[in-house]
């Protein structure tokens, strides 16, 4: 075979997989400028004066104040130029500094989370009716069923209180400067800093937020897992890779996980969604300024266009993680990318 034949086998094979990137892209942004427009809308529809909502019924009764209220925030523009000012401030502010913080919690926790339970998961699955099935079912079941914020202050109480193992509150202690910020993520800001000893305290300060969304996601990942590995052992193609005589541990990574990956994979999207946005009472017990504590200080406030930040960027995620999936999907599985 000829060079330019093989260069065009190759450009057909990527063809398929560019096709199908370009598509769920297209949806994606469709998807996102319709979310926007649709929050941009709802603010606008809600009943009630959004000025005295921001400056309270005293300012609000001021001629001069009300008049430059107005000006500042473009209230007197025609309804599309509000709608690109309403874009430009939510990527300032205080919702700007809030997602990086809830992002860095979501990471950790998610990726502590899909590591222990594809451990128990898969160990579960195969020694499936056994005592080590029960057990880690009889976990799993604990962890889905312990409510969220009694075991952050369970946690906060032991760790910090009781036995000073680990930092009280916030993302850093009040003796150490915040980073340059480049990404938000303090973690990894300290790193590009080259500040060992702010990411070490910005890791400690993750320590616990961490480990109490962990603890009640990897109940649903591993039962979820569980149930996917042992759709997988009965397949022929693993039973043939077990008569080949293959290592136990090559049959799990290359046949078993997989085979089960891609509706691991939808779990753990849906997972990582719920983890950015469903961590209001977690982030108040530690005092984490991330998106939780933004939106609970912005209902507490009336803060209307704050509270459409919050629902818009929640939008925004899951449908930025939607992507992501559908994108790893058509990697994983040839078959995606063609239909």
């Amino acid at each position: 075979m000829t060079t330019v034949a093989v260069q065009r086998q190759a450009q057909r094979r990527r063809s398929p997989l560019l096709g199908y990137l370009l598509r769920r892209a297209g949806t994606s942004l469709l998807l996102l400028v319709g979310v926007t427009i649709v929050t941009f809308a709802l603010t606008n529809l809600v009943p009630g004066d959004p000025v005295s909502a921001a400056l309270g019924e005293g300012a609000s009764q001021n001629p001069a104040t009300r008049e430059a209220f107005i000006r500042e925030h473009g209230l007197d523009q025609p309804l599309f130029v509000q709608y690109f000012i309403y874009m430009g401030n939510l990527l300032r502010g205080d919702l700007a500094t809030a997602v990086p913080a809830t992002i860095e919690i979501a990471i950790g926790a998610i990726i502590v989370s899909l590591a222990v339970s594809i451990v128990l998961g898969t160990l579960a699955a195969y020694r499936r009716g056994l005592v080590t099935d029960q057990v880690i079912r009889v976990v799993t079941l604990v962890g889905l069923s312990v409510p969220t914020f009694w075991l952050a202050l369970v946690s906060f109480y032991v760790f910090f209180l009781e036995l000073r193992i680990a930092p009280g509150s916030g993302r850093i202690s009040p003796s150490i400067t915040p980073p340059p910020r480049v990404t938000g993520l303090y973690t990894v800001d300290y790193l590009l800093n080259g500040d060992g000893v702010g990411f070490f305290d910005a890791l400690a300060h993750l320590a616990l937020p961490v480990m109490v969304l962990s603890l009640v996601t990897i109940g649903l990942l591993t039962r979820f897992i569980r149930t996917s590995v042992l759709e997988v052992l009965g397949s022929d193609y693993v039973r043939a890779a077990r008569a080949k005589g293959l290592p136990a541990m090559r049959v799990i990574l290359d046949y078993v996980l997989r085979g089960a990956s891609l509706p691991i994979l939808t779990v753990v999207g849906v997972a990582f969604g719920a983890l950015l946005s469903g961590t209001v009472l977690v982030e108040s017990v530690f005092a984490w300024p991330g998106l939780g504590t933004y939106a609970y200080n912005s209902a507490a406030n009336l803060d209307l266009p704050g509270i459409m930040g919050v629902g818009l960027v929640v939008g925004v995620i899951y449908l930025l993680i939607n992507f992501i999936v559908d994108l790893l999907y058509g990697v994983l599985d040839p078959r995606v990318r063609i239909a």
